[in-house]
């Protein structure tokens, strides 16, 4: 079960309101939307952060035409805000599951291999700036992606039996399938039920999701198992009477060999939990008006009022104050005012003389003013820290700097501290991404070097020549010559 906080609230919805409130900012939906309306999709991907790697010309000459205006029709019902709101994240910050490849769409074609147009986000240590990318995947050898960790699709995370949560023209089908309007599926059936289950599982959607699965799969009914965690991964059955009946779950009755139970199908992870939306909508954290416009078209607005201990965020932006709301110091027993002033903060109840003099004492190894010293502060560690570093870690990094001017001014010149470091560690991990995209750098490069250092030797794969694998199969072990 859940750790829980004292006030009540699960760590999982603190992490999504501040998803909600940070990753995907309303000016992100604005451009896309509009870029989207005009018909310019690819435009749409680049507000939305989302790098395109595939060329319809090219997608035409290797897979016929038809597959391209597939493609094509896909791309233009595209709302690509809308998928990175829905893309599956990690605790406890809330950013993109690294090294993630994600089916949004199959096409199918007789006589040729299964064609996915995928999202892939990077891994870890080339995530600045939280991109991703759009790409079409075929199970050839020699595409563009090679460099990525996991390049095949995810059974897991996929989309493709999940349109609504990247097609603006099926967003309206998210209330039926999150269970907004009801439970309106069947329950688990037979012994062993599985009450059990406590937190954010959508258990009663799971028969009806499930069909969606086993569909896609070719099978009427059959068995599938369902992530719990980790290690916990449990096989169900889906039953139903007839074909008129709704259809149920039910345990399997008698257990299965690892590898039979490695090869049945997974439920998506987008079926397996509540949708974080509706928990946030229901225990209070967040109103309809901070959510996507799509998904709050499709979600019920409960209104209930937010847990004991918990305050509703004032703003989507931040509870900054405005240019014009001067901060106040006491300062030499009165209460002197700071404020922006021709883009620079400025203590505007002291002379620009006896600044400059203040100045050169402070220089000369003085005491500052309290005017003077709380500008400095504001300047190396602001209050609105926490609000630039969410926004920077979810790549937002236009709004980061919308805050610290709105905060120092347009004219600022950043003093060594807290806030510097974070804009230059920003800064300076893009190129780590841009090493990545481009290919030039497959692995970490502080792993590679460490792995040299120590001798480290990559480990044989498919990609290693029939030689050396050979070469090294055929040295003895040290345990085997040990024992010999």
């Amino acid at each position: 079960m859940a750790h829980h906080l004292a006030n009540g609230v699960p760590p999982h919805q603190l992490m999504w309101r501040r998803v909600r409130e940070y990753a995907v900012p309303p000016s992100m939906i604005e451009t896309a939307t509009a870029r989207r309306a005009a018909g310019d999709w690819a435009g749409a991907c680049a507000a939305a952060r989302i790098d395109v790697d595939l060329d319809l010309r090219a997608v035409g000459n290797r897979h016929g035409t038809d597959l391209a205006t597939r493609v094509r029709a896909d791309l233009r019902r595209l709302a690509p805000d809308l998928l990175r709101w829905h893309m599956p994240r990690i605790t406890p910050d809330g950013r993109l599951r690294p090294g993630l490849t994600l089916s949004l769409a199959r096409y199918r074609g007789p006589g040729t291999p299964v064609v996915h147009l995928v999202v892939r986000t990077p891994p870890a240590w080339a995530d600045a700036g939280q991109r991703m990318s759009l790409a079409l995947w075929d199970g050839s050898r020699g595409s563009a992606a090679e460099h990525h960790p996991h390049p095949h699709p995810d059974r897991r995370f996929r989309l493709d039996l999940h349109r609504h949560l990247w097609d603006a023209g099926r967003s309206g089908d998210l209330t039926r399938r999150c269970g907004a309007d009801g439970p309106s599926h069947g329950p688990i059936a037979g012994p062993g039920q599985h009450d059990d289950l406590q937190g954010p599982w959508a258990v009663g959607c799971w028969a009806a999701e499930a069909e969606y699965l086993l569909g896609a799969e070719g099978l009427p009914r059959g068995a599938f198992t369902v992530r719990l965690g980790a290690r916990s991964r449990t096989v169900f059955e889906l039953v139903a009477p007839d074909d008129s009946h709704a259809p149920t779950l039910r345990p399997l009755r008698g257990p299965l060999p690892p590898q039979e139970v490695a090869a049945l199908p997974v439920l998506p992870e987008a079926a397996v939990r509540v949708l974080p939306d509706l928990e946030l909508l229901r225990s209070g954290l967040i109103t309809a008006e901070r959510l996507h416009p799509l998904v709050a078209a499709a979600l019920p607005a409960p209104g209930a009022p937010p847990p004991p201990g918990v305050a509703r965020p004032a703003s989507r932006d931040g509870s900054l104050p405005g240019p014009g709301d001067p901060h106040t110091v006491e300062c030499r027993g009165e209460v002197h005012r700071i404020a922006l002033r021709d883009g620079v903060l400025t203590a505007i109840d002291h002379d620009a003389d006896q600044l400059r003099r203040e100045g050169l004492l402070v220089a000369l190894g003085g005491p500052p003013l309290p005017c003077l010293r709380a500008i400095d502060t504001v300047h190396r560690s602001p209050e609105a820290l926490p609000a630039v570093r969410e926004r920077i870690a979810h790549g937002d990094m236009t709004g980061a700097l919308a805050v610290v001017e709105a905060l120092l001014g347009t004219d600022a010149l950043l003093r060594d501290g807290p806030l510097r470091d974070a804009l230059r560690d920003a800064a300076s991990s893009r190129v780590d991404h841009g090493l990545f995209r481009s290919g030039l750098v497959a692995v970490h490069p502080a792993a590679r070097a460490a792995h040299t250092e120590t001798g480290y030797r990559p480990r044989a794969d498919r990609r290693t020549p029939l030689a050396m694998r050979v070469k090294r199969g055929s040295r003895q072990r040290p345990r085997t010559a040990l024992s010999a």
